[in-house]
């Protein structure tokens, strides 16, 4: 049951059951809008998706959003289910999808919605965080308002203070110099990011999924990574142990027949009438196409059609059979024409008939139909094959090269995928997740890119810092330290900006089951004592944890890109006195 304090005549402060406080003011409906420090404090109507008079309070449109994410932070933060208007589910705790699948009307909330996408694209890691500690910014700034402390004061002090910040990350930081023959530390990093996910249970095999499909397509000289070449799969109805990264291209479809999935034995047994059983049957049960040479068309593999349009008159059946006997004998002699220059398999991006998929089954020539533009591409670069535009311009030398081509099968059903492997260049990867459900695959890919962009960020610079709020709560000592050295105002903004820096280990330790403020306080008696950055809030019963010994880590460049990123938006917000809406008349003041 709320409880509540008076106050002032116009603001009542209320507590719910968990002791949170929230604010009823009188009469503040009938208001349109609020400009000035009181439009950047209070908060008149509530955080709403009314774009009518945008007259909430800056800093606690910012807040609530950070609230939202603040229990979903750490390995035991909690998945939140969001439901889009059209009934559809997405379970996550990753911010940036949180966020994105919200509906937030206010325009101080979409500063915080860009915040996360921002930090994503970036580094691909910390969207919870980042948003977490912009809230905690605010938090405090709302703080040095009330002491009357101006807010540009404020917003300067605080990106000297994310200056100070990113310089003690520099030094607390560790170097790997040989990241690419250190797999361990690699693995490690990317079990970090995949602990607090949905696929935490089986978080090893995930982890060095991600780093061998990173070290497949990685340029070290140029510490540089292509997404690109790394294509996710995903297929509901198994376990996440299912899951298997391919060197390769997994193609979302199957040989166009079934029967094609026999290999070429059996088109020579077929012609030469030894039709032993047991060859037969072997024959008839391969699932697989060894020695691949792959025709890439991006050009309708059927008789070619008038470039303008034409229209027959056929009247009689013995008209029709002829054209029917034109087109069987033109499609046979474009078979005819790919087998010629060695092709044993036709990938193609769009479709052909069943009478033309017959005759390529009865020709002893492979087809895969209704392939997606960029699956083509990848199988073009992953066998060195060329892409044929057009069926004319289809030579040997523009042949796709792959070891084998296998059919893999799911379950019971009939749904199947072309596995192309041992092909020449071994950039090009493939990861298939399996789940047991959409809503987790999903989850599953969302995690595991997550953890790709870590290994990314890892090459990119090979400086790590330790997690569990290790690095935060040595940030914010160091902030102390320099607070007590500053003469002007800057002092206040520091000491503000080091204790929303304690929001981390605070919200770790509150989702972990402890006892937030006395892991707090014991943590920053060790690191005082020890003089040591790696102990934080783990994630067992104990208040203190060595983060080094337990192998918790993060890169250094997603570290101080959340605290930029964070520092950033806090300053703009703080310097943001008035929201105007330019659709509304209703929200301008009248002119006397």
């Amino acid at each position: 049951m709320a409880k509540s304090i008076a106050t002032a005549n116009n603001l009542q402060i209320m507590f719910d059951e968990f002791g949170h406080p929230f604010f009823l003011f009188k009469d503040q409906a009938k208001k349109k809008r609020l400009v000035g420090i009181e439009a950047i404090k209070f908060h008149p109507k509530g955080f709403s998706n009314n774009r009518r008079g945008v007259n909430q309070s800056h800093i606690l449109a910012a807040r609530a959003v950070a609230s939202i994410l603040r229990s979903s932070i750490g390995p035991c933060g909690m998945d939140k289910i969001l439901v889009s208007p059209d009934g559809d589910l997405t379970a996550t705790n990753d911010g940036a999808t949180i966020l994105e699948k919200m509906d937030v009307g206010h325009p101080i909330a979409k500063l915080m919605v860009e915040l996360s996408k921002s930090q994503d694209e970036e580094t691909g890691d910390g969207t919870t965080g980042v948003v977490v500690l912009s809230g905690a910014l605010l938090q405090q700034a709302e703080f040095l308002l009330e002491r009357g402390i101006h807010p540009v004061k404020i917003a300067d002090g605080f990106d000297q203070a994310s200056q100070i910040v990113c310089r003690h990350l520099d030094s607390i930081s560790e170097k790997y110099p040989a990241v690419s023959d250190n797999k361990e530390l690699l693995i490690q990093t990317a079990m970090t990011t995949l602990n607090s996910k949905i696929a935490s249970r089986c978080v090893r095999q995930l982890a060095e999924i991600a780093v061998d499909a990173v070290l497949s397509v990685a340029n070290f000289e140029t510490k540089d990574v292509n997404f690109e070449m790394i294509k996710i799969v995903t297929k509901p109805g198994g376990s996440l142990e299912d899951s298997m990264l391919v060197k390769g291209v997994i193609i979302d479809k199957d040989f166009s027949h079934d029967q094609m999935k026999r290999v070429s034995d059996f088109v020579v047994l077929y012609s030469t009438s030894l039709l032993d059983s047991i060859s037969l049957l072997k024959a008839m049960t391969a699932n697989e196409v060894k020695d691949a040479k792959i025709a890439i068309l991006t050009c309708p593999f059927e008789p070619p059609k008038p470039k303008t349009k034409a229209k027959f008159e056929i009247s009689t059946v013995e008209d029709y059979q002829k054209l029917f006997e034109y087109e069987q004998a033109t499609f046979v002699e474009m078979i005819n024409e790919v087998k010629k220059c060695g092709a044993n398999l036709v990938c193609c991006q769009w479709g052909f008939d069943d009478e033309a998929n017959h005759l390529l089954m009865m020709h002893g020539l492979n087809a895969v139909r209704w392939v997606g533009g960029s699956e083509i591409e990848l199988v073009a670069i992953a066998t060195n094959g060329r892409i044929v535009p057009r069926f004319s311009e289809l030579t040997p030398e523009k042949l796709g090269r792959a070891g084998i081509v296998r059919s893999l099968k799911f379950g019971t059903t009939d749904a199947s995928m072309l596995a192309v492997e041992n092909c020449p260049d071994r950039r090009v990867v493939t990861i298939l997740l399996r789940g047991a459900t959409e809503l987790i695959v999903d989850e599953v890919k969302r995690s595991l890119h997550d953890a790709l962009c870590v290994v990314r960020n890892l090459i990119k610079d090979d400086r790590i810092v330790y997690g569990g709020g290790s690095a935060e709560i040595s940030c914010a000592l160091k902030l102390y330290s320099e607070a007590e050295k500053a003469e002007g105002l800057e002092q206040y903004s520091f000491r503000a900006f080091s204790q929303a820096l304690e929001d981390i280990p605070l919200a770790l330790a509150e989702n972990a089951g402890l006892l937030p403020m006395q892991t707090l306080a014991d943590l920053k008696a060790v690191h005082v004592r020890e003089n040591k950055p790696h102990f934080g809030v783990p994630s067992l019963a104990n208040s203190v944890g060595d983060m080094k010994a337990e192998k918790v880590f993060e890169t250094l460049i997603g570290k101080k890109q959340q605290v930029m990123l964070a520092t950033q938006v806090a300053r703009m917000i703080l310097r943001i006195d008035d929201v105007r809406s330019m659709s509304d008349n209703s929200s301008y003041p009248e002119i006397e």
